[in-house]
C-alpha cells in the first residue's frame, strides 16, 4: 500500500505525532498491485479485490444466459453498497464526466440527483420513484460515491441507511476504502466497465423448495 509521508522532517513532538498519524491511515480505494501482503485473506472478483468484514454480506448476481457476473453487491443490516469498476483514461476525470450524465439520467426518470461534498470528493444524493413488487410505488433513495484510480473508475452505490443519512455512515465508507481495483494492462474502451469473475470457490444457493 502506497502511504503518506511528510516531506520534510520536523524534530518538533508535533510534528511527529502528525507524521505518525499520516503514515498510520491509508488513503483507499487501491490499485489490486499496490495491496500489502498483510496475510488477510481476501475476496478476489478478477477487476475488484474485498477485504472481508462482519457483518457484510457478499451477493453476485449472476446472469444465468451468458454467466457473467452483472451485480457485485456488499449488504449489511442497516444498508448496502453496490461496486463497479470501469476503465478510465491515465490523465483526467473520468467521474466529473459521468456525474452529470447521472444526474441527467435520474432526472429523465422523474428523480433528482445532488451534488455533496463528501470524504471520496464530490458525491451525488438521489432520489427516484419507483414501483413495488405489489403495485405501490415508493421512494428509493441512493448515494452514488465515484473514485478516480490508476485507469480506473470506482462507483460505489450506496443503499439504506447510509444513502439516507451520510454523516453516520463512516462504516460504510471504510468498507469502499478497503476495497482495491484490478485494471489489468489491456486496451479498453473508456468507460467500459471491467470484467468480474466468479471465485473459485463460489457456490450457487438454490432456494429452498417446499
Amino acid at each position: 500500500m502506497k502511504f503518506r509521508r511528510k516531506s520534510d522532517v520536523d524534530t518538533t513532538t508535533e510534528a511527529v505525532e502528525d507524521a505518525t498519524d499520516e503514515v498510520s491511515v491509508p488513503a483507499g480505494p487501491f490499485d489490486a498491485e499496490e495491496l500489502a501482503d498483510d496475510g488477510i485473506d481476501r475476496v478476489d472478483l478478477g477487476s475488484l479485490v474485498l477485504t472481508p468484514e462482519p457483518g457484510r454480506e457478499l451477493r453476485l448476481q449472476v446472469d444465468e444466459a451468458s454467466g457473467n457476473v452483472q451485480s457485485v453487491v456488499l449488504a449489511g443490516a442497516d444498508g448496502a453498497v453496490e461496486l463497479r469498476a470501469f476503465s478510465a483514461p491515465r490523465n483526467g476525470d473520468l467521474w466529473a464526466d459521468v456525474r452529470p450524465q447521472i444526474a441527467a439520467d435520474m432526472e429523465s426518470r422523474g428523480g433528482t440527483a445532488t451534488e455533496r461534498e463528501g470524504r471520496f470528493g464530490t458525491e451525488l444524493l438521489c432520489h427516484i420513484v419507483i414501483q413495488q413488487p405489489d403495485g405501490t410505488k415508493g421512494a428509493q433513495p441512493s448515494r452514488i460515491i465515484g473514485v478516480n484510480g490508476s485507469r480506473w473508475l470506482l462507483r460505489a452505490t450506496l443503499l439504506g441507511r447510509p444513502a439516507i443519512d451520510p454523516e453516520s455512515s463512516a462504516a460504510w465508507e471504510e468498507t469502499i476504502a478497503k476495497v482495491a481495483v484490478r485494471r489489468g494492462a489491456h486496451a479498453m474502451p473508456v468507460g467500459e466497465a471491467l470484467p468480474v469473475v466468479m471465485p473459485e470457490n463460489a457456490r450457487r444457493v438454490e432456494p429452498p423448495t417446499a
